[in-house]
């Protein structure tokens, strides 16, 4: 069965990325929606230029801002990508493929990162194994603010396919680092609502665990300098998310 696929993109100031992520999918997919929260930069300008539809929305967590920008879609299959995101040469093929032989309810594949212009092999960072190609009645994005991720109905069917997602993350370690800071209090807040708790056992021991998984047996040293890096930066935004959680706990007990 031959079926058609609308790509859904989120942006906020992407300028650097826009273009080549929708590049990437033309001649793929069969309609472009780009979903924007309010960007202050030429985003807007691009995706006009390039004929893509263009919506605004205000952003309230990317799981929900991701469930809303779908229902944008024309068409009931999704590829949903992010900004900074891209297609691959086999994946494009691979995507055409499932495209005109539609025999799953969904499909995954594996996404592969640069960092600071180096991709990165190890660290925990690849496979990355991702499903953003999907019949949206079958799944839909799950509502966390962070590490959201596409829920498939039980008994769905879902294929792998051959060919990486590029995901262009970080130009630069301060970069990296600014992301982190968000992602650390954002991961805190979603792990107390979800009823976990921190400890000064925790500030201690899992931030130093944290680097030993990604550094040794996720093969980080692999990596050279960045895999270092990664590894280092990752632990501290571990310790960093304890410590914001204990925080929040001890403000509570005094309130």
């Amino acid at each position: 069965m031959e079926v058609k696929i609308s790509a859904v993109i989120l942006t906020l100031n992407e300028e650097k990325n826009i273009e080549r992520c929708i590049t990437s999918v033309l001649g793929v997919v069969d309609d472009v929606v780009v979903v924007d929260s309010f960007s202050t930069d030429r985003t807007e300008e691009i995706c006009s230029a390039m004929g893509v539809r263009f919506v605004k929305h205000k952003f309230e967590g990317y799981g929900a801002q991701k469930a809303w920008a779908i229902q944008q879609a024309l068409y009931p299959v999704i590829l949903s990508l992010d900004a900074d995101e891209a297609l691959s040469d086999d994946l494009r093929a691979s995507v055409l493929e499932a495209k005109h032989h539609w025999d799953a309810d969904g499909y995954s594949f594996n996404r592969l990162t640069s960092y600071c212009g180096q991709w990165i092999n190890h660290c925990g960072w690849y496979p990355d194994i991702k499903l953003r190609l999907w019949d949206k009645y079958k799944g839909d994005w799950s509502s966390a603010v962070v590490h959201e991720s596409v829920e498939m109905q039980e008994g769905a069917v879902v294929r792998h396919l051959k060919g990486d997602l590029l995901h262009y993350t970080t130009e630069s370690i301060h970069q990296h680092m600014s992301v982190l800071l968000q992602y650390a209090s954002m991961s805190a807040m979603k792990a107390l609502k979800e009823g976990k708790r921190s400890s000064y056992f925790k500030i201690l021991v899992s931030p130093r665990a944290k680097f030993v998984k990604l550094y040794f047996i996720k093969l980080g040293f692999l990596d050279g300098y960045y895999g270092y890096v990664i590894a280092k930066t990752t632990a501290f935004s571990t310790y960093l998310k304890y410590v914001y959680m204990l925080d929040i706990q001890r403000r509570e007990i005094k309130n």
